[in-house]
């Protein structure tokens, strides 16, 4: 039987066909201007960078912001990740990434070329973006002295005069595995027995919780990343942040010996990135003169890009001279940290 279709009805059935084999084609391309983030980084210190990438390129950025268990996802999801780009901080939980198998190796000469060696994994499965220091806030009325070492915070003169985070938060563990990594364990844990009965209370909130605990005279010193400090001073939503920043000073410790404990920020190529050729381009952007310039500026870090300065903000507090023991090495001693963490009950405070 043969079933005769008239031309104008032949023309709508066939317009319909190619509606219908091109929507895929459609959404194909839809999807392929954009890009998807996991980050374990707080939304407002990379909205400014993702911003402007978006604005340079026309890509879309999602992002899924992830306090924790970001490796742990990941490798749940396996294949079907939808994660283009990893951004984390600290150099742990980049080695995390690296040893939990949810990267993949980028060899990118554009990147390579921003972003100097000992910033980057040989292998190209993380780059650094930023570092940050991680100094001591002092009380502008009640501390005199305008240089410290980590060491001295074990010293009795400072009883009931410390605030600090969680002694386990990462930051903090990057601390301490840098202390192990020059002292050794026997003495790193006197010393973190010593900071730890120092304290003016349990470890507890924020890095800013810190500063705001010096402005109401709760403690003289405290523990924090450099870029809070620049957060706080530029904070007109929240106008009492001010307060906190120009409470304290920042003093760099062992600045003029070995060097301050500093960090990164960084990011990763997923290892089953769906959109690999817009997280490349991402990456690219991030690791650009232009990107380092906004992650100076707006978000209060220390560019890695040779020749691009800090803020003028940042500036303003000093040179940083960065301990030279490589990241890789204190990264090594980050879960003997953790344990030392535990073993003399940090978190509970001062025990006399």
């Amino acid at each position: 039987m043969t079933i005769t279709i008239a031309p104008r009805m032949r023309a709508v059935f066939l317009a319909a066909i190619a509606a219908v084999s091109l929507t895929p084609l459609a959404s194909a391309a839809k999807a392929a201007e954009e890009v998807n983030i996991y980050s374990y980084r707080e939304p407002q210190l990379i909205k400014p960078l993702l911003d402007a990438f978006a604005a340079e390129t026309g890509i879309t950025t999602n992002t899924v912001y992830i306090s924790k268990g970001l490796v742990e996802r990941m490798a749940a999801e396996g294949v079907n990740s939808p994660a283009d780009v990893i951004l984390t901080v600290d150099i742990g939980r980049l080695d995390e990434a690296l040893q939990g198998g949810v990267t993949q190796p980028v060899n990118d000469a554009a990147i390579d070329a921003n972003i100097p060696a000992e910033f980057r994994d040989p292998a190209g499965n993380w780059f650094a973006l930023t570092s940050r220091g991680r100094v001591v806030y002092a009380s502008r009325e009640r501390v005199a002295q305008d240089t410290i070492t980590y060491e001295e915070l074990a010293d009795p003169k400072w009883k009931g005069r410390i605030c600090i985070r969680s002694g386990q938060h990462v930051y903090n563990i990057g601390l301490f595995a840098s202390m192990i990594a020059h002292h050794g364990i026997e003495d790193a844990e006197k010393w973190l027995a010593g900071l730890r009965d120092n304290l003016a209370r349990k470890p507890s909130g924020n890095d800013r919780e810190q500063a705001k605990g010096i402005y109401s005279g709760e403690c003289d010193i405290a523990l924090g990343n450099t870029y809070y400090v620049g957060r706080m001073a530029t904070n007109e939503k929240e106008p009492e942040q001010q307060d906190w920043a120009a409470a304290i000073k920042v003093l760099f410790p062992n600045n003029d010996a070995r060097g301050t404990h500093v960090n990164i920020s960084g990011m990763a190529m997923a290892k089953y990135a769906p959109h690999h050729e817009n997280a490349l381009k991402l990456m690219r952007f991030l690791a650009s003169e232009e990107a380092q310039k906004v992650y100076a500026e707006q978000v209060y870090e220390y560019p890695v890009k040779p020749g691009v300065p800090p803020s003028d903000l940042v500036a303003s507090w000093g040179e940083i001279h960065p301990d030279s023991l490589p990241l890789s090495e204190i990264a090594k001693q980050r879960k003997a940290a953790s344990e030392l963490v535990d073993k003399v009950g940090f978190d509970s405070g001062p025990a006399s």
